[in-house]
This record gives C-alpha cells, sequence and structure tokens, in this order.
C-alpha cells in the first residue's frame, strides 16, 4: 500500500540533492520494492510457475501500453519472480548456483559495455525504460532502472538460498544493497549505466561462502569414493 502512494505522489515530493536520492533509493525504495520478492519466496514450491510468469509479463505489457507504468513495475517484478522461480527447478545442487553465480557477472559486463544492453541504453532509451523495472526519483520524473536480468538472477539466488538452507535473510540484504551499490558507483562516474550482476553475484556469494565451500568439498570428496568404489568394482 505505501509504495503504491510512494509511486503514486514520487514526482510531487520535494527535490532532494543528488546523493540523498541515490541514499534514498538504495537503502529505502529498493529494498522495500525487493521486500515484495522476498515475501513471496514461499511460492518457489508452487506449481504452474511458468504460467504464471508468462501471465504477469502479457499484464506489464498491456499497462504499459495504456501508460499505466507505476503499476506496470510491480507486474515485470512478478513476472520475473515467478519465472526465476521456475528456472530454480533445473538446478540440481548448489554447484549448479555457484557455477551461474560466477558466470553471468562477466556475461553482463559484456552485455552493458560491449554487448545489446550498453547498445539499447544509449541507442534505445524508451525500449529499455518499458522492460525495465523502474524505481521512481523524489521529486522528479525520473526512476532508477534495473533491466530484467538483474531482477530474475536476484529471484533466482534469493530462492536459491532458501532451497539449499543458506542465510536466506542475509543473502537477501546483501543483494538488495548491491543494487545500491551499483547506483552509486554509476552516479560516482557518470555512468549511463553500470553491469549490476556482478555485485549482486558478490551479495549472494559472499554471505554463504563457508556454506557452499564446505558443502562443494564435502561432494567433491564423495565424488572420489564413488570413483574408488567402481574402479575397485
Amino acid at each position: 500500500m505505501l509504495l503504491g502512494v510512494y509511486y503514486a505522489i514520487a514526482r510531487s515530493l520535494p527535490n532532494f540533492s543528488l546523493w540523498t536520492e541515490v541514499v534514498f533509493l538504495g537503502l529505502l525504495i529498493i529494498p522495500a520494492v525487493l521486500g515484495l520478492a522476498y515475501l513471496a519466496l514461499p511460492l518457489w514450491r508452487a506449481q504452474r510457475l511458468l504460467l504464471t510468469g508468462l501471465g504477469f509479463a502479457a499484464l506489464a505489457v498491456a499497462l504499459e501500453l495504456v501508460d499505466a507504468s507505476s503499476v506496470a513495475n510491480f507486474a515485470k517484478l512478478a513476472a520475473l519472480t515467478a519465472l526465476a522461480f521456475w528456472f530454480l527447478s533445473y538446478f540440481e545442487t548448489e554447484a549448479w548456483v555457484i557455477l551461474v553465480a560466477l558466470i553471468i557477472p562477466i556475461v553482463d559486463a559484456f552485455s552493458v559495455f560491449r554487448g545489446p544492453t550498453g547498445h539499447v541504453v544509449k541507442h534505445q532509451p524508451g525500449l529499455f525504460d518499458r522492460i525495465a523495472v523502474g524505481f521512481p526519483v523524489p521529486g522528479e520524473a525520473n526512476f532508477a532502472r534495473l533491466g530484467p536480468p538483474d531482477l530474475l538472477f536476484f529471484a533466482l539466488f534469493l530462492a536459491a538460498a532458501d532451497r539449499f538452507k543458506l542465510r536466506v535473510w542475509w543473502t537477501w540484504i546483501a543483494m538488495t544493497l548491491s543494487f545500491g551499490g551499483t547506483l552509486a558507483l554509476a552516479v560516482a562516474t557518470k555512468s549511463h549505466g553500470l553491469p549490476a550482476l556482478p555485485l549482486l553475484s558478490l551479495g549472494f556469494l559472499l554471505p554463504n561462502a563457508d556454506i557452499l565451500w564446505k558443502r562443494l568439498r564435502r561432494q567433491g570428496a564423495w565424488g572420489r569414493l564413488e570413483t574408488e568404489k567402481k574402479a575397485v568394482d
């Protein structure tokens, strides 16, 4: 409810200094919006998540077409969260999630600096605005925006932390703050946009590093035992 009110009146609020806006978005608005994904976390076990995600995606498109972009933001978040929860079903162990967390920062950095994401942001900003999830800047018509992959992997890592019995709360905090950190870096470097997935991946890996390392070692030792057993047989 309060989020809906903020989205409705954000443009009418007082205009703050640049860094006050960065802190306000990074420590309050972004965490508040992503708190919805945290509340939805038990649904990763639900059925028909693919259809649910596609349904919310269609709703988001319809809302954008009628210029209801503020409401569309929440439909986009719901769509990406449902699709991420569905995607998690294909991850059999923590090792798969770790591998993704190590690879996607490289892919994201290439896409932003040399690939399609950078091209869209620079040359087709209207398209990026329509597909991204926006966080209104108080007192302005501008939005801070996160692209679909950023929020998809946020929900995926969060659900993976729950599924594999990691530190869910600390993972949510670290990943949420990672978006604020990326926003601050973008402002400090006067960049049109920076890849958000490198810090997001760290936000998933660092709070759970000790647990993941122990499990990987245990799984590695088990694998060697199985290989030796087969060799003896």
